[in-house]
């Protein structure tokens, strides 16, 4: 007789999620990347913005690394969700920069005035969104498994995201502006 060895149940289905998921994120982030163009009209600030995203997987990979969880398909949609998170914060803040520029304000003006007057819209949309989790994060009920590495990642991702918009994004920001024409 011969004998064979199949995997199926779990391990199948975690399979068949990664290979979709392994179609799915880059195209998110392809249509973020369209997205981002099209509303600024200029390819150094949609990459500009997208820079959020590998500081927002970082964060999201060091919180699992931190708690001992693994990468798994609930981590991977928290990292889709992440995304979107810290693209909207670079949205927030490059967004009213350029306002700025456009009502005639000067490079450095724009940053200094915008970065401080997007503190508080940046900070409360992380903090809103990591408070939102909370609950899934220390969840011991039934599927709480499924949704608590979910909260892990994004709650991890938003502290880096949240770090870069406020610290790095406004001088790279006058670095781009500078060299190139924003409006």
């Amino acid at each position: 007789p011969s004998y064979y060895i199949t995997y199926g149940g779990q391990f199948e289905n975690q399979q068949r999620a990664n290979k979709r998921l392994s179609t799915v994120i880059p195209l998110s982030i392809l249509a973020i990347f369209f997205i981002l163009f099209f509303t600024f009209k200029s390819i150094p600030l949609a990459l500009l913005i997208l820079l959020n995203i590998p500081f927002a997987v970082t964060g999201g990979l060091i919180a699992l690394f931190a708690v001992g969880e693994y990468i798994s398909v609930p981590a991977s949609v928290g990292f889709i969700a992440l995304f979107g998170i810290a693209v909207l914060n670079g949205v927030v803040m490059i967004g009213y920069f350029k306002e700025l520029l456009l009502q005639g304000k000067s490079v450095e003006e724009c940053v200094l005035l915008g970065a401080k007057r997007r503190l508080r819209p940046v900070l409360m949309t992380a903090c809103i969104a990591g408070l939102g989790l909370i609950p899934l994060l220390f969840s011991h009920s039934v599927g709480s498994e499924v949704q608590k590495p979910l909260a892990i990642v994004v709650l991890g991702g938003l502290v880096t995201s949240s770090a870069l918009t406020l610290l790095l994004l406004p001088p790279m920001f006058m670095l781009i502006a500078k060299k190139i024409k924003i409006v």
